[in-house]
């Protein structure tokens, strides 16, 4: 089977729920031997994390995820606003959480955060000779707390109850990558 034989068509589309973050809409789609359906589709801004490396440490925050009604220790990152670059939305999020601003920045990659039901990407990368107040800069919004944590320890324990996030286990492996890259 070729890939024209799997593909669907959007046919309309229903805004079901606008919010700040998200649009959550209806989409009425004919795919491969006429088969139709109605399928959720949650449109929202890009996303940006950050690895930010400070010696053996990655500095880290946690903050309240209201999803899984727990704290969770993460990478920083968030929105990108609207006529901003990955780029620039990533040294601003890091300098906003953190205090501190990157030397060196990195592009990891990007990927959908879960292609079933979102048409955004988050985009990934690392963050390197940090420079900084660590005096945060945080939205109205937001309470979060960083800290340097050892780099050992965030591989041991992603995906634990502390650290839940699945992006943040994406973000991860691809540090982990370019760093193995760069070994070579």
């Amino acid at each position: 089977m070729g890939k024209k034989e799997l593909e669907w068509t959007a046919k309309e589309k229903k805004e079901l729920l606008k919010t700040v973050v998200l649009t959550v809409n209806e989409i009425d789609s004919e795919g491969p031997g006429g088969r139709k359906g109605k399928y959720i589709v949650m449109d929202a801004p890009d996303w940006v994390i950050v690895v930010p490396v400070l010696g053996e440490n990655f500095l880290m925050v946690r903050q309240w995820r209201h999803g899984n009604n727990s704290l969770s220790i993460e990478f920083p990152g968030g929105v990108i606003n609207k006529g901003e670059s990955p780029e620039e939305a990533a040294i601003r999020e890091t300098e906003e959480e953190t205090g501190y601003k990157a030397g060196k920045l990195t592009y990891l990659g990007s990927a959908n955060p879960n292609p079933a039901l979102m048409s955004n990407r988050v985009h990934f990368f690392a963050a390197e000779d940090l420079q900084g107040s660590g005096i945060q800069h945080l939205d109205e919004d937001e309470c979060v707390e960083y800290m340097q944590i050892p780099q050992k320890e965030v591989y041991e324990k992603i995906g634990s109850q502390e650290y839940p996030h699945a992006l943040m286990m994406s973000a991860l492996l691809k540090f982990k990558l370019m760093k193995e890259k760069k070994v070579k």
